[in-house]
């Protein structure tokens, strides 16, 4: 049964907004989810949290974070830097006092890997204009969480799970599928939020590799897909010009045809690029 600490009856998120007088700052990227079935869905596809510490950046007037309680979990983690929102989330504090921990400050400059214990998992509605630098952070750290339940737009969502030969697919992609298992859940449609963006929106879960599919180095492999993905639509020969290593010779020793393009590459030979390019590197 999930943890209550009281029978008190949450006001409505509607209240929570007018008394708190939280209009959406477009700086903060902010759009606010108040359906309850649907935050309720989003915590559901968490997957089990029991006993686990939940860490929620941008919580907004507390919707995600009300369904997050209903669960197992052990903890549950905000990350806010809006006062607005801190104000609002008082209500729930005062419900889940042992149970609740409201942390005010900046995501980008915070340590999500010291925060709480194991296991630790993300769940959030990221902010639009952080959620990307926000996931690459995490994806430097990735060992620190059994799993990332995470709200993009609906592009950087396709791009998360892109397979080698699509559209989507680039530098993200590898990243977060050399590390995780990434499962694209379920769209969400602008008008679920408040106010509406412009597009549409999706929830990724990313649950890290026990065993990478390729042993790289990530500095290296980050170096090698911003200049692949840089340049995409040039030959891998053009696109790894850029390097401090010769780019024929690096291709030829990762079995890389020169002619292929960025687009083409599977994980695996984007962690044979990385490799060879320490390798060439040290032999310089």
């Amino acid at each position: 049964m999930p943890r209550t600490s009281s029978a008190v009856k949450l006001p409505p998120l509607s209240e929570i907004i007018a008394n708190n007088q939280l209009s959406a700052q477009k700086t903060l990227g902010q759009h606010f989810l108040l359906d309850l079935n649907l935050t309720d869905r989003i915590a559901r596809s968490a997957g089990n949290l029991a006993d686990a510490t939940v860490i929620e950046v941008g919580p907004g007037p507390g919707g995600l974070t009300r369904s997050l309680l209903k669960t197992e979990t052990n903890s549950v983690i905000v990350i806010e830097r809006d006062p607005r929102c801190i104000n609002a989330l008082a209500p729930l504090k005062e419900i889940y006092p042992n149970r609740l921990v409201i942390i005010e400050g900046d995501a980008l400059k915070l340590d999500l890997s010291a925060i709480g214990s194991k296991p630790r998992h993300v769940v959030a509605n990221l902010p639009y204009n952080v959620g990307t630098a926000l996931l690459i952070r995490w994806l430097g750290q990735v060992e620190s969480f059994s799993s990332l339940t995470l709200m993009f737009q609906r592009e950087v969502a396709d791009r998360i799970v892109a397979n080698p030969g699509t559209k989507s697919y680039g530098r993200l992609s590898v990243l977060c599928n050399w590390l995780c298992n990434t499962d694209l859940l379920f769209g969400i449609p602008a008008r679920a939020f408040t106010p509406p963006p412009k597009v549409d929106s999706a929830l990724v879960k990313l649950t890290p590799y026990q065993t990478l599919p390729c042993e790289a180095d990530q500095e290296a492999l980050e170096e090698i897909t911003r200049a692949a993905f840089g340049q995409r639509r040039k030959m891998m020969r053009s696109a790894l010009r850029q390097l401090d290593v010769d780019a024929n010779t690096l291709l030829t020793e990762a079995e890389i045809l020169p002619t292929r393009r960025a687009e083409e590459l599977t994980i695996e030979e984007f962690g044979a690029l990385a490799k060879g390019l320490n390798r060439l590197r040290r032999a310089s």
